[in-house]
């Protein structure tokens, strides 16, 4: 019969746990490798990042043929790497159960073999004699999944369930019939209440109230289902603090396997550093920054560390993202946005204060009130749908009546009419990139981020450039965030690094500070 063979092929995916913290050889691999397989359909944004990896490489690469297994074995080995590199960098990431798109194929298929499933087995078990075929193996399911679920302490457990669900003897007993399923259902559901999670206890206890037989069984294996998720997100927890080192050598060696396989993989990370290099090269030239007169300035890890700051100015749309960073591009989308959030929310308070004067520098909750009025204005500055002349208008507006409000209660002259004209024209003209208050702010925004870079070398924060209080709480989140990801890809693709900038800048002085 079809339907013998379909307790063997239930579409569910199976998660290998280990726990031990001596991390021997191959273990990360193969952590990774099993999360993959069970979070697949989930981690859309790495499967993106490898499909849009080939995209984007193809394109220049020289004519050659390429086999379907050779080009599936280097997306396996990239979606592994980005898989990795996403438990490191995010330390929110949790694998979620799978849940197929409503009313897609593969949902429908699902939901039809399932029901021919527990139909067929209903069928086995209402049969005179009943036949325990079915049963039998997924009691034998359930004993593996429940093993897999005990650490090296849970001895007393171990045996309980090796002696209540003993293949043998239940084979035996089902064949003399004597098997009770129910005695044993019930067994399975008081051991899953003993090792779920606590978050599962309400599942747990639903399963008590089930009486019939199948419908038991099938909500027995969803809720395994959900505490193998469970599982998975504990030895995620317990181990990422000891994968650092493994990770960043795991990542590092899959991203030379695929530079084996694709060997221009590197052109954009190349032309990333050539440019930082020729600016640098050129700003030293024309000494139009305080940056430019420093003789380090083009020693590796300043370049270094000055690339990295560009990516916060990128243009996502046209110019192709560094390869090395591409697994990070969304982060620093993220970051950009927030970095120019704080420049243009700094340089409105700014204006506030300075066209303002002394009346209002010491009011209690000012700052703050003021602050909170112009994020909500700003809350979708990078949705499509944004004015921003529209909202610095309305800004712009608010403020004024805010802070007539205020002088009032203090005993200050109200706004004039000229005033308040004078402060709504500056907050507007804010819109535009070359404004001067907006260009100073953008600069200390990023002297600030760039003095991160530097001195987390240092473990000293750097101090706040002036006209940046009110944003500071913001500012320095983004600074560590920023931080962790730079120092993070250094950590893992600075061979590769290393060799482009020597390549760089030995066509003129030989370079004195390693990266």
């Amino acid at each position: 019969m079809g339907c013998r063979r379909i307790v063997l092929n239930r579409f569910r995916k199976c998660i290998i746990f280990s726990f031990s913290l001596n991390f021997p050889s191959g273990l990360l691999s193969i952590l990774f490798c099993k999360i993959f397989f069970l979070t697949d359909e989930d981690n859309e944004m790495s499967k993106g990042n490898v499909l849009f990896m080939f995209r984007y490489k193809l394109d220049s690469s020289p004519p050659r043929f390429v086999s379907v297994e050779e080009l599936m074995e280097t997306a396996k080995r990239v979606t592994n790497m980005a898989l990795a590199h996403e438990i490191m960098v995010n330390q929110a990431f949790q694998v979620k159960p799978t849940e197929l798109p409503e009313g897609s194929l593969e949902r429908k298929v699902k939901e039809i073999m399932h029901k021919a499933f527990w139909d067929c087995l209903e069928a086995q078990l209402k049969e005179d004699p009943p036949s325990y075929g079915h049963a039998i193996k997924l009691l034998a399911e359930i004993k593996e999944t429940l093993l897999s679920f005990l650490l090296p302490g849970h001895g007393r457990q171990r045996s309980r369930i090796e002696e209540v669900l003993d293949l043998p003897l239940i084979q035996q007993q089902a064949e003399n019939g004597a098997l009770d399923i129910g005695r044993l259902s019930q067994f399975i559901v008081g051991m899953m209440g003993s090792l779920c999670a606590p978050c599962r206890d309400e599942d747990v206890n639903k399963l008590k109230e089930i009486t019939d037989i199948v419908p038991l069984l099938k909500a027995i294996f969803s809720v395994l289902d959900l505490m193998k998720v469970d599982m998975a997100n504990f030895a995620l927890s317990s181990i990422r603090p000891h994968l650092m080192q493994q990770s960043v050598e795991y990542e590092r060696n899959k991203f030379q396997e695929f530079l084996e396989k694709q060997p221009n993989a590197l052109d954009y990370t190349e032309k990333w550093l050539e440019d930082t290099v020729k600016s640098l090269k050129e700003a030293e030239m024309d000494g139009s920054t305080a940056a430019s007169s420093d003789p380090s300035s083009l020693l590796p890890l300043n370049v270094h560390n000055q690339a990295y700051l560009r990516l916060l100015r990128w243009d996502h749309a046209s110019d192709p993202f560094p390869e090395t960073m591409l697994m990070d591009q969304v982060r620093f989308q993220e970051m950009q946005q927030e970095a120019d959030r704080l420049v243009l929310l700094s340089s409105v308070l700014l204006i506030v204060y300075t066209t303002t004067g002394e009346a209002i520098s010491g009011l209690p909750g000012l700052m703050e009130t003021l602050k909170n009025t112009i994020s909500i204005m700003l809350a979708d500055m990078h949705t499509p749908s944004f004015s921003a002349q529209e909202a610095l208008a309305t800004i712009g507006e608010k403020l004024c009546v805010e802070l007539s409000q205020c002088l009032g209660q203090h005993g200050y002259s109200p706004f004039s009419a000229e005033r308040r004209s004078i402060l709504k024209g500056q907050i507007s003209a804010t819109i535009q990139p070359d404004n001067t208050v907006r260009k100073l702010m953008d600069s200390r925004v990023q002297t600030y981020l760039l003095a991160s870079l530097e001195s987390s070398q240092h473990k000293t924060p750097p101090l706040l450039p002036g006209g940046l209080s009110p944003v500071s709480r913001e500012l320095k989140e983004l600074a560590v965030h920023f931080s962790r990801l730079v120092n993070y890809n250094k950590l893992v693709f600075s061979p590769f690094y290393q060799k482009i900038l020597q390549k760089l800048l030995t066509k003129g002085e030989s370079p004195g500070t390693e990266m």
